[in-house]
C-alpha cells in the first residue's frame, strides 16, 4: 500500500493495523521520497518456544571445546 505522509496523518492507526494484522508493506511518500514500513516475518515455531533456565542454546559442537577438567569430579560409588 502506498499513501502519502498526509494519508498516514490522517489515519495512522488503521493504516498500523493494516500493515501489522495483513502483513502488508506500507510504502510512504514524502516529497518523492520512499519510506517503508515492513511488519516483521512471522516467527518460527522454534523462536516461539519459551525460554529456560538451565538450557544450553547454541552449536552443540561448542560445548565439544570446553574445558571440563577443572569442574569434573568422578561419581562416587
Amino acid at each position: 500500500m502506498r499513501v502519502t505522509a498526509s494519508q498516514l496523518r490522517a489515519d495512522v492507526y488503521r493504516i498500523l493495523d493494516r500493515a501489522i494484522e495483513a502483513g502488508e508493506v506500507v510504502e510512504i511518500d514524502r516529497r518523492g521520497v520512499i519510506v517503508r514500513l515492513v511488519p516483521p516475518s512471522a516467527r518460527s515455531w522454534v523462536e516461539a518456544l519459551p525460554r529456560r533456565d538451565g538450557v544450553i542454546s547454541g552449536d552443540p559442537g561448542d560445548l565439544a571445546a570446553i574445558d571440563w577438567s577443572t569442574s569434573w569430579r568422578p561419581d562416587p560409588l
